[in-house]
């Protein structure tokens, strides 16, 4: 299985090979190298390339076979997205996410709180938040896992897309 195929089916993986320092997720590569290609093409020894597969069959095991799912919303960013709906006075609201253009590869992701719905967009709702998603941003966005994390240079919301082609070298923007 490739590494494109692995993160087509298992959005959950991207995290541990990003986090392992494998970004290949979203490069040309991705579509042709095994995981331990892919590894080994890192420099990675036998016990990197067994904590990795564990860390991503533990990240599996907890998100499941998201390809059929339509979103995701992890426990934390649901937390979070409460958290910030409170300090807004925007109770009942959801998090409106979209593909714009922007950045150096082309598309990149538009947040907004959102109290109104239309007509073609989707609603989710998944522990305890709403996350709306016009329809035809919807068949990009399907698959995707949406999480809060906090690193030393901030916190914010991150999304795992299994539809992304490929990336820049900052994570902030896709094709």
């Amino acid at each position: 299985m490739t590494i494109g195929d692995v993160i087509r089916k298992y959005p959950a993986a991207i995290e541990p090979l990003q986090d392992a320092g494998v970004h290949c997720v979203g490069c040309h590569v991705s579509y042709y190298e095994t995981l331990e290609q892919g590894f080994k093409g890192h420099g990675m020894s036998d016990e990197e390339v067994d904590a990795v597969i564990t860390s991503i069959n533990k990240a599996i095991a907890e998100y499941g076979d998201m390809a059929e799912k339509d979103l995701l919303v992890t426990k934390k960013a649901a937390a979070k997205l409460l958290q910030i709906l409170r300090e807004n006075n925007k109770e009942g609201f959801g998090l409106r996410v979209a593909v714009v253009p922007g950045g150096c590869s082309g598309s990149q992701y538009g947040l907004e709180l959102d109290g109104a719905t239309k007509e073609d967009d989707k609603v989710i709702e998944e522990n305890g938040v709403k996350i709306i998603i016009s329809g035809e941003h919807m068949a990009f966005l399907k698959g995707s896992k949406i999480d809060f994390v906090e690193t030393l240079h901030g916190g914010g919301f991150r999304i795992s897309n299994p539809n992304v082609q490929s990336s820049c070298g900052c994570g902030q923007s896709f094709h």
